[in-house]
């Protein structure tokens, strides 16, 4: 079941663009939040956790208008709350893919599976929450992002182009939503369509992929991963698959 909560920020001036995230009670997609809401983004913002979700929406409603809707992005009934919420608004101009799973069930401190081994019912969810889910809200947001000239940020990794043990689910179906959105963006060429590498990042989710080890030594998400994302929507540059350092080098 959904719960919604919607926060508005005092003030008078005119009401900025509306970006929608998922996956946005931690890490990549909260930080990224926080950068857009002080660039004058309203937000919809969605995660599985309500609590953290809510904590998130908390700590933005003095910066930005905020409706936080939790949910499973694998949810027919949440996605529509998810487009009527950015509809309400006045309508998305960005939609971020950012909610992901490793493996489609918790690994409680398990290493990541190989393929021989990798439980059927969790290849089938993480395709799912990886692959057909960003593919089905974009479909509802579409209308929106064509009135705007829009535009759709996937989250992506080097897994979905690099063979690492264990990252095999995990990486098939980032490299398939790394070419939904290639064919998206020559389908809708009004609309600016990017894959977007954030490198090593860290995040839990980087942590329950490596149960035990020190990864104090990876980047936070606000040091390459949100500052490139904020160039790509600063640049506007052609539609395709961009890592984040490089969108930052020089800069």
């Amino acid at each position: 079941m959904d719960t919604t909560t919607a926060q508005t920020a005092v003030g008078t001036a005119p009401p900025g663009p509306v970006a929608v995230i998922t996956g946005a009670s931690r890490g990549l997609g909260l930080e990224l939040a926080r950068a857009l809401a002080e660039d004058g983004w309203r937000l919809v913002l969605t995660a599985r956790g309500a609590a953290e979700l809510a904590a998130a929406g908390d700590g933005l409603k003095a910066v930005t208008e905020v409706v936080t809707l939790a949910g499973s992005v694998v949810d027919d009934d949440h996605r529509e709350r998810l487009a009527a919420a950015a509809e309400g608004l006045g309508g998305a101009a960005l939609l971020v893919h950012n909610a992901s799973t490793l493996t489609g069930y918790p690994l409680d401190g398990a290493p990541l599976p190989a393929l021989a081994d990798f439980p059927l019912p969790g290849l089938l969810e993480t395709f799912e929450v990886n692959v057909l889910a960003p593919i089905a809200l974009t479909q509802l947001l579409l209308p929106q992002l064509r009135r705007r000239g829009g535009s759709v940020v996937a989250i992506s990794s080097d897994a979905a182009r690099e063979a690492y043990p264990g990252w095999g689910g995990y990486g098939a179906s980032k490299a398939a939503l790394d070419h939904a959105s290639a064919v998206l963006a020559v389908e809708e060429p009004e609309l600016r369509v990017w894959a977007v590498d954030p490198g090593d990042m860290r995040t839990v989710m980087h942590q329950d992929a490596f149960p035990g080890e020190d990864i104090s030594d990876r980047p936070l998400p606000t040091d390459t991963a949100v500052p490139g994302i904020l160039a790509l929507l600063a640049r506007r540059p052609a539609s395709g698959r961009y890592l984040a350092a490089a969108l930052t080098e020089g800069h």
